[in-house]
Parts: C-alpha cells; sequence; structure tokens
C-alpha cells in the first residue's frame, strides 16, 4: 500500500530523527510546522532523506557503496542496494529520494550494528 505524502513526509523526518539520536543527539523537538526539524539548541536537523547538501557527506563519511542490481529487479522491481540494505524506487517518489533513503538506513545500520558489536 502506497503511503500519503505527508505519511511518506513523516517517515523520512522519522528516519532523520532516528540517525541524529544515533549520532549523539538527543534533545531534537518536534513542531508541528516544522515535523521534527530542529535540534541541539535551535539548530536545523539535516534533511538527510530529502537533500543532497545533507545526504551526500554520508556516503564518504561511512564508506558507502552503491549498487543497482539488475539481478534485483525479479525480487525488488528497480532498487538500489547498499549492503544488506534494498530500497526498492516504487516505494519512493522518485529515484533520488529512494537513494537517500537507502543511504540513511545504511548509515542507521552501520551505528546500530557497531553499537552492539562494542558492548559484546
Amino acid at each position: 500500500m502506497r503511503m500519503s505524502d505527508e505519511e511518506y513526509f513523516r517517515s523520512c523526518v522519522a528516519k532523520e530523527r532516528h540517525l541524529a539520536q544515533l549520532l549523539g543527539h538527543h534533545n531534537v523537538e518536534e513542531f508541528y510546522e516544522s515535523a521534527g526539524t530542529l535540534w541541539n539548541g535551535n539548530k536545523a536537523l539535516p534533511k538527510w532523506t530529502r537533500d543532497w547538501k545533507a545526504c551526500g557527506p554520508l556516503l564518504a563519511e561511512y564508506a558507502l557503496a552503491l549498487a543497482f542490481p539488475r539481478e534485483a529487479e525479479q525480487a525488488h522491481g528497480k532498487c538500489v542496494q547498499i549492503g544488506d540494505i534494498v530500497v526498492p524506487f516504487a516505494d519512493h517518489p522518485s529515484k533520488d529520494r529512494a537513494v537517500m533513503v537507502a543511504i540513511v538506513k545504511a548509515v542507521i545500520f552501520q551505528l546500530e550494528h557497531h553499537k552492539t558489536t562494542k558492548s559484546h
């Protein structure tokens, strides 16, 4: 089932908030008109799933390798893959947005995996 635009926007903001928390920013506030865009003393929460200027640096910082596998088309349709993270284009308004969401999901996965590995 396809999400409404508002649900999609809120899911993007939720991913951004989750990433901010994993990066150590625990005081992310949510305001109705900006849907969670303020953190750490009124600094704008980066729009990692919605803006290449915010998302692009994550590629280099976390050494992410994007793949656009043709063999995955049968299982997922056209998609982007980063490690085990597979994001179908059809679930997003554009290919760009799908790629940005995949990047954020991959960074979240790395941070959560690193955290659990360190605690053992």
